[in-house]
């Protein structure tokens, strides 16, 4: 196993994360950012009013691609595990 081939590996699982991790955090970023703004034109100091609508939009952000993230975790791993042999030998 060469430095070239732990660079590609680790490039692959960064992009996989940011893959996994960004429709997550931007539905949590634009919703905060809503929600912000709408408590301060109404002058609103309530925590709740930001937390729980990022938690219901996050878990409908998890069933509607939950099975897209699941997919190609699953590819990335079994690519990953068929590389082991080449990689080792």
């Amino acid at each position: 196993m060469t430095e070239t081939d732990i660079v590609n590996i680790c490039t692959q699982a960064l992009v996989l994360a940011a893959k996994l991790a960004g429709p997550l955090l931007l539905v949590a970023l634009v919703s905060g950012v809503v929600i912000s703004l709408g408590q301060a034109v109404f002058q609103v100091q309530d925590q709740t009013l930001s937390t729980v609508p990022k938690l219901v939009l996050g878990g409908a952000v998890l069933a509607l691609t939950g099975g897209w993230m699941l997919r190609i975790t699953v590819e990335f791993t079994t690519e990953l595990f068929h590389r082991i042999p080449e990689l080792v030998g």
